[in-house]
């Protein structure tokens, strides 16, 4: 009996795919220009998994996190912290 060669791919959580926008938002060019960028917890992304994030990203030395309303979050870095 052969078996086939099914490649596995792994389900990314909601706790990844979330840290993988956040990181994609953080690291575009003009975000990286003003050291700066407010976001939302989109419909999908667990409430969980959102706060855990931005407690992990408020915990990183030199960045600030500030919370708005509507429960958006600005999160910012250096020279924006020290504005």
């Amino acid at each position: 009996m052969l078996l086939s060669t099914i490649p596995l791919t792994k389900t990314r959580t909601s706790y990844e795919t979330t840290g993988r926008r956040l990181q994609a938002l953080i690291t575009a060019p003009g975000v990286q220009k003003v050291q700066a960028v407010t976001v939302s917890r989109l419909e999908h992304e667990t409430a969980e998994d959102w706060e855990r994030l931005i407690d992990e990203i408020s915990e990183t030395a030199g960045v600030m996190v500030e919370f708005l309303e509507g429960g958006a979050v600005r999160i910012g870095w250096r020279q924006y912290c020290e504005a």
